[in-house]
């Protein structure tokens, strides 16, 4: 149970990313089928190394969570957006750090 859980958990945070990726780049571009689907690998190689197998009722709590990671990701960007907040570019990872380093300065 604790292997599905910790999955489960894994998968939606794996996810917030690259839905913040997905919410910055044109609909249906090489980018945006790539921030849904490099995830995927991820997830994979965790199943695998976590031993939770592929079995379905695992799919029940990690599809869900995949889907809400990748909302969770583009709610980030599309509140950061509408504040204005900078830098904004496709990288939750890199946004964080740099605002980060201007609250140093």
């Amino acid at each position: 149970m604790m292997n599905i859980i910790l999955l489960t958990l894994f998968v939606f945070v794996i996810n917030i990313p690259f839905g913040y990726w997905r919410a910055n780049v044109r609909k249906f571009s090489l980018q945006f089928l790539l921030a849904i689907h490099l995830p995927v690998l991820f997830i994979f190689t965790f199943r695998i190394l976590s031993a939770s197998g592929f079995e379905l009722n695992t799919l029940f709590l990690t599809v869900p969570a995949f889907f809400l990671g990748q909302l969770a990701g583009s709610k980030i960007y599309s509140s950061r957006k509408i504040r204005d907040v900078e830098p904004l570019t496709s990288c939750l990872v890199m946004d964080l750090v740099r605002v980060k380093n201007n609250y140093a300065k």
